[in-house]
């Protein structure tokens, strides 16, 4: 398992608690009361590193190697029901966005989200996460048919952005992403939008105009990265955690602005550490989301959206 750099004393103490253990098997030594004491003071350590997270550090918790992606997620939920649509019927399947159609109990979803690799041949293959105009209109597209056939959507988000480069600028990307907001906005059923990991820039509000937008405990959303922020405002990307903290973009400043409708629970120590009780957190925030979002009327729903949406940003 690997550590980020705030759990190195966990990583001690979780070292000290295994060579206990194996004294304990290799000897006539009882060591039950030490191994006691650690796993006291281990509990009680973790307890409090996680109770006090600066944003930098959630930051970094987002973007764990071992925290799961969208497939992990969509995987999880459907089991075994997930069926991949590909495409954007234009230029090509962009593999950083998926979608496809999948099943929670026995209601229907369309599922869409970005995906990230494992290593460094995965990532390459998924571009990052980063989706070039492509994805965006493959979004669009699988939206559309969920439209079509009455099917609600589900957006993962978990992105750095949009792809930057030449290729997809040439392509459109503002315009794709643009009328991702524009489309989805008036999208004649419900739309459920949770951030999973990183939700940066217009690369996640693509596929996130959401009747309900929840964010994991551990994850940020916000216009651009801290360390692009940074290397903005002050010329070094040595400044990332003072604009972490000013760019308010944890779960908890989200909701205390009113731009997201929920934070969804994760295991003390990240979603990476509990993999099964945080699918069971999202589904159960699906379930609940849509169970609301059903009761209303095609015209009331994405009249609300609208609202929503317009709301925003108008201070008294």
């Amino acid at each position: 398992m690997e550590y980020l750099d705030f759990e190195l004393p966990i990583k001690d103490l979780e070292d000290q608690l295994v060579k206990c253990k194996l004294i304990g098997e290799e000897s006539d030594v009882d060591v039950t009361e030490t191994c006691q004491q650690i796993e006291s003071k281990l509990e009680h350590t973790r307890k409090e590193i996680f109770k006090n997270l600066t944003a930098w550090q959630r930051v970094q918790l987002s973007r764990h190697p071992s925290r799961p992606y969208t497939l992990d997620f969509i995987k999880a939920l459907t089991k075994g029901t997930f069926m991949e649509l590909h495409g954007d019927r234009t230029v090509k399947d962009d593999k950083a966005m998926v979608g496809g159609l999948g099943k929670i109990g026995n209601q229907s979803f369309m599922f869409i989200g970005q995906q990230k690799g494992y290593n460094t041949k995965t990532r390459q293959y998924r571009n990052f996460g980063m989706s070039n105009p492509e994805g965006y209109r493959k979004a669009l597209r699988l939206m559309k048919m969920a439209e079509k056939f009455g099917i609600p959507v589900v957006t993962l988000i978990d992105t750095p952005g949009a792809y930057p480069g030449l290729e997809a600028e040439e392509r459109g990307q503002g315009e794709a992403i643009a009328r991702n907001i524009f489309e989805m906005t008036r999208l004649q059923t419900p739309i459920i939008s949770i951030i999973i990991g990183e939700g940066a820039s217009g690369g996640a509000v693509g596929i996130g105009v959401g009747d309900k937008v929840m964010m994991l405990e551990n994850t940020w959303y916000t216009v651009i990265s801290p360390e692009s922020c940074s290397s903005i405002l002050w010329r070094s990307w040595e400044y990332k955690e003072t604009a972490a903290e000013a760019l308010k973009l944890t779960a908890k400043d989200m909701s205390k602005q009113k731009l997201i409708d929920g934070i969804i629970k994760e295991p003390l120590g990240g979603a990476h550490t509990d993999r099964e009780k945080t699918y069971k957190a999202v589904e159960a925030a699906i379930k609940k989301a849509f169970k609301e979002l059903n009761s209303l009327p095609v015209k009331k729903l994405v009249e609300k959206r609208m609202e929503k949406y317009s709301n925003m940003g108008v201070f008294k």
